[in-house]
């Protein structure tokens, strides 16, 4: 991945975005663009225009942590868009995060992990990577995402989010988890630019799907820790659930989530049919934390 060209489009996105209102400037005759002039830009950050024209232009190497402060400060980046320009400018400076090339290529799980997993009943809970492969789950997880798994997703999130048709019954809400699946992906890009099975899987939905890579030039980054989320599923219906994702402290890169439901509700109730219905003979999905074939390079 071009680290400087993906520094220079996130800049002038996040400059784009926030017009001299925002910003506190007074606004004064025709304006071309809403967004803020490069010049306005190095005034809030005090840096000279010329040094930010070189910054724009994606030449993050050298620059201080200072600096890249006072930038996030300028451009009011939140937190997530702040850790996504220090991550560009540690590429930059030939420092991309070497402990998340990781090995083997075939991850497997801990038998503690896949314990934990297991004593987990009352929800879906998986291990996902940056990625979004779902590298391992509970009984219920794999119920849960079973169209992730069966068809052209292949145990991918995000390539199920734009490549399946069915993705878009799965989330009531498809435009919002698109936007998510995207920012999570850019995030990943950002910490690890050399992950070359990022580079294909980002290639792969830019050539088949125009709403992914039109979302991927919004050079949009976001944190996923907690939240509510809305699904359809198949064999049970609607569900409400809330989320709550946990780094992996012992598998850097990896993140722990889990989806509950409110107690008494009838989401809780659609969970538990499903998992009855995955603990049948005829419905057991295969052993939960054994996906093989997904690799964590």
């Amino acid at each position: 991945m071009d680290t400087r060209n993906e520094a220079r489009e996130f800049l002038m996105s996040r400059r784009a975005n926030l017009t001299p209102e925002q910003a506190g400037l007074p606004v004064s005759g025709h304006r071309r663009v809403a967004g803020l002039r490069r010049g306005e830009v190095a005034m809030l950050a005090d840096v000279s225009p010329e040094y930010y024209a070189k910054i724009e232009r994606g030449h993050l190497a050298g620059v201080s942590d200072a600096v890249l402060e006072s930038l996030a400060r300028a451009l009011q980046l939140d937190d997530a868009e702040r850790e996504h320009l220090f991550d560009l400018a540690r590429a930059a400076n030939g420092a991309a995060r070497p402990v998340r090339r990781r090995r083997p290529k075939k991850w497997e799980p801990r038998e503690s992990l896949v314990r934990a997993l297991d004593a987990i009943a009352l929800g879906p809970a998986f291990v996902r990577n940056g990625r979004m492969d779902v590298l391992a789950t509970n009984a219920l997880g794999r119920a849960f995402y079973d169209e992730v798994f069966n068809g052209p997703g292949r145990g991918n999130l995000a390539r199920y989010c734009f490549l399946d048709e069915r993705a878009k019954v799965f989330y009531p809400q498809w435009e919002a988890a698109a936007d998510v699946t995207v920012s999570i992906l850019r995030t990943e890009a950002g910490r690890d630019p050399r992950d070359k099975h990022l580079h294909d899987l980002i290639g792969e939905l830019s050539t088949c799907s125009d709403e992914f890579r039109t979302r991927w030039g919004a050079h949009n980054v976001r944190r996923h820790g907690s939240g509510t989320k809305r699904f359809h599923h198949h064999e049970v219906g609607d569900l409400t659930l809330t989320y709550e994702g946990l780094e992996l402290t012992a598998e850097p890169g990896l993140s722990f989530l889990i989806y509950t439901a409110g107690p008494g509700s009838p989401s809780q109730e659609r969970l538990q049919l499903l998992a009855s219905l995955a603990a049948t003979p005829t419905a057991r999905p295969p052993r939960p934390g054994r996906p093989t074939t997904i690799q964590d390079g």
